[in-house]
């Protein structure tokens, strides 16, 4: 068996903060983060220095945004062509992958197009992808509407779709050319919504930041939180860190793998669910507790951090246990095709304590069975 160990890391105190940036280091194609509120005008700024150098630009937009953002879209893209495209897994189709570069192609984008994407994080995998795949590639900006496409998914480079056989199996490593986190386009968010997000928060607290986790176990977060960005930086900046030495998960002590942690569990649940059932936030956060019990299983977490586990999940309005049964062996066999696994061998990400992760190949069906029934599998 490999265990691999990402030690838990010191971060910066936590203030309020509302406008603050940060670079993915990944040499000529490194990139910047900016997060803060009222974006609008560097938005403006930066197509407008595009327009100059003879970069057409063209817009993917979530279409709840475009209804709820109306009046902010058409001032910031102004002119730009777009298309809207319903936000959720359901998008993450070869449909609708088609669709969006039948847009690019109508929209007249040459290698120097740069393709903006305003949504989610399905939107943002949507766009990413067909931004990869347009004329071999071109250059695409993130624009996260949410707070989990905000701390995670727009930020690392990898896009995708999903095939009937499982979530994001078709994809690319593409990394954007900016990243801009407008924390006035969160403000809107369904409670859910946020909640889902918050999952990937605690992941990056259990992962590689124990400070997080406390912060997070003693208060949960909140749309009005005062440190709502400097929480939000801490997951990006710990992200780009990981990204940075590891972009293509290819690293054998763990890397960029050790991001997957909750992830297994959670994208088995929402395949055999059908997508959309969970959000994928909350997928995760069953995940997460799916990973605390099975590391306590093995011997490799005290069982009292378990509860701590549990009672941050639910503190942030995020469910423990499955809503109804799902087949167990339907859940097994949708792990077994992760994009993880290593010559048949599931390999999984658990957890020594807050801020440690470790990957464990090699664990016993028979455990992974006891898991699933723990949480309401049959």
């Amino acid at each position: 068996m490999t265990e691999l160990v990402l030690d838990a890391h010191a971060g910066p105190a936590f203030a309020p903060g509302v406008a603050t940036s940060l670079t993915v280091p990944l040499g000529e194609r490194r990139y910047r983060l900016l997060i803060g509120r009222g974006l609008g005008a560097v938005l403006r700024a930066r197509l407008a220095a595009d327009a100059k150098a003879g970069r057409r630009p063209a817009l993917l937009v979530d279409a709840g945004v475009a209804r709820v953002h109306a009046a902010w879209l058409r001032r910031t893209f102004a002119g730009v062509p777009v298309l809207a495209v319903r936000g959720g897994e359901g998008s993450k189709t070869l449909a609708g992958l088609g669709r969006v570069l039948d847009f690019l192609a109508a929209s007249r984008l040459d290698r120097r197009g740069v393709l903006w994407v305003v949504g989610g994080g399905c939107v943002g995998d949507l766009g990413g992808f067909a931004a990869a795949t347009y004329l071999r590639g071109i250059a695409c900006v993130q624009v996260p509407t949410t707070l989990l496409a905000a701390v995670d998914s727009s930020v690392g480079g990898k896009t995708g779709i999903n095939l009937r056989a499982g979530k994001n199996l078709a994809g690319a490593f593409w990394q954007p050319a900016g990243v801009f986190i407008d924390l006035g386009l969160l403000r809107t968010l369904p409670r859910r919504e946020f909640a889902a997000g918050c999952a990937e928060i605690i992941k990056y607290g259990l992962l590689g930041d124990a400070a997080l986790f406390r912060r997070l176990r003693r208060r949960a977060l909140r749309p009005d939180a005062a440190d709502l960005a400097a929480v939000i930086r801490r997951c990006c900046a710990l992200k780009a860190r990981i990204v940075g030495a590891d972009e293509r998960e290819l690293d054998p002590r763990g890397g960029r793998m050790l991001l997957n942690l909750g992830h297994t569990f959670g994208h088995a649940i929402e395949q055999v669910a059908g997508y959309g059932t969970y959000l994928h936030g909350e997928a995760v956060a069953l995940g997460l507790v799916a990973a605390a019990r099975l590391s306590a299983r093995l011997g490799l977490l005290p069982a009292g951090a378990v509860g701590e586990v549990e009672a941050t999940v639910a503190a942030h309005g995020l469910p423990v246990r499955l809503r109804s049964p799902l087949p167990l062996r339907a859940l097994l066999t949708a792990m077994a095709r992760d994009k993880k696994n290593v010559g048949g061998r599931l390999r999984l990400i658990l957890l020594r304590g807050p801020g440690r992760a470790v990957v464990r190949e090699g664990v016993a069906a028979c455990e992974v069975r006891e898991i699933w029934r723990s949480l309401g599998a049959r």
